[in-house]
């Protein structure tokens, strides 16, 4: 891409889009194309497409979409599959229509099936039933994914699509009831220590391992596919090692200061006893995560304590 190219960020204000747009800024781009969701509405075809019209961007980093926990998953699941698809029909399909040179779709390693073999492959999408409690979710996703298949049959489009693993960094969600495990866990580490509480509580045994990707290495590696990738097959993003919840517990805890000690409850569930995803392709690409787990859980505590007031509500 060159560096006066205009580029277009959807969901720039959110932890993956964000993390897009400062990558951007650092490496010199100079013609950045972003709104808020109130100037606008990505789920409103005539405002995506008059947005495109006027506007005219060259590339699309399609990071926009409703996301949430569990919690919100179960309790709205309607909403989760048809925002995420009027979101992402609109602007693929406005891409096209506006002849953009090429675009990435985020996803979610949440599209793999509930039982797939661990690591988890690219070509494990299809091949069983997805996790109940956020398939409408998965099933956006999937969609989305589909699209930009076929458009790139039919159309001859340059479309491809990146699935990232768990994520954390800046601008991410602290709230207890509907943020993810390592958030929700630097929060409550952090509110520990200054209550001075004699422990912190975690859910479940401890044993279930997750990977975890800091949200400016997903930046840099869409940058790299969007200059170096092209194919109809989807890209795993992550770290390719994953960590037990019980030791991310311990060093979440030497990261914020607590001194205090670790329970578990058991009575909680532990939720799917691994979940990594393999991350040959993008590797053998050219691709690798640089930011230790170590390192980005200092730079993630650093900015939870910057905006903390913002994100404690």
């Amino acid at each position: 891409m060159r560096k006066d190219a205009k580029i277009y960020v959807a969901g720039h204000r959110g932890l993956v889009g964000s993390a897009i747009l400062r990558k951007l800024q650092s490496e010199g781009f100079t013609n950045l194309l972003y709104r808020t969701s109130k100037e606008l509405d990505l789920r409103d075809k005539g405002q995506v497409s008059q947005f495109f019209q006027e506007e005219k961007p060259e590339f699309v980093f399609l990071a926009a979409a409703k996301v949430g926990g569990i919690v919100a998953n179960n309790e709205y699941p309607a909403d989760f599959i048809r925002d995420n698809l009027l979101i992402q029909t609109n602007v693929i399909d406005a891409s096209y229509r506006n002849n953009i040179e090429k675009l990435l779709f985020l996803g979610s390693t949440c599209i793999y099936p509930k039982m797939a073999p661990q690591p988890l492959k690219e070509d494990y999408l299809l091949t069983g039933e997805l996790e109940p409690t956020n398939e409408p979710y998965a099933i956006a996703k999937i969609a989305g994914i589909k699209m930009c298949e076929s458009y790139n049959r039919q159309y001859g489009t340059k479309y491809i699509s990146a699935m990232p693993t768990n994520l954390y960094g800046e601008n991410d969600n602290f709230d207890l009831q509907s943020s993810h495990v390592l958030p929700a866990l630097l929060r409550k580490f952090h509110e520990a220590k200054e209550t001075n509480a004699p422990y912190v509580e975690m859910w479940g045994t401890g044993t279930p391992k997750r990977e975890f990707l800091y949200s400016d290495d997903l930046a840099d590696a869409c940058l790299f596919l969007m200059e170096n990738y092209e194919g109809n097959e989807i890209v795993n993003i992550g770290v390719g090692e994953d960590i037990a919840i019980k030791e991310l517990g311990e060093k979440i805890k030497a990261v914020v200061g607590f001194e205090g000690d670790i329970h578990f409850d058991t009575t909680k569930p532990d939720g799917t006893p691994r979940k990594l995803v393999d991350v040959t392709k993008i590797n053998s690409l050219g691709w690798k995560a640089s930011i230790t787990l170590e390192e980005g859980l200092q730079k993630a505590y650093q900015w939870f304590l910057k905006n903390k007031l913002n994100n404690t509500n």
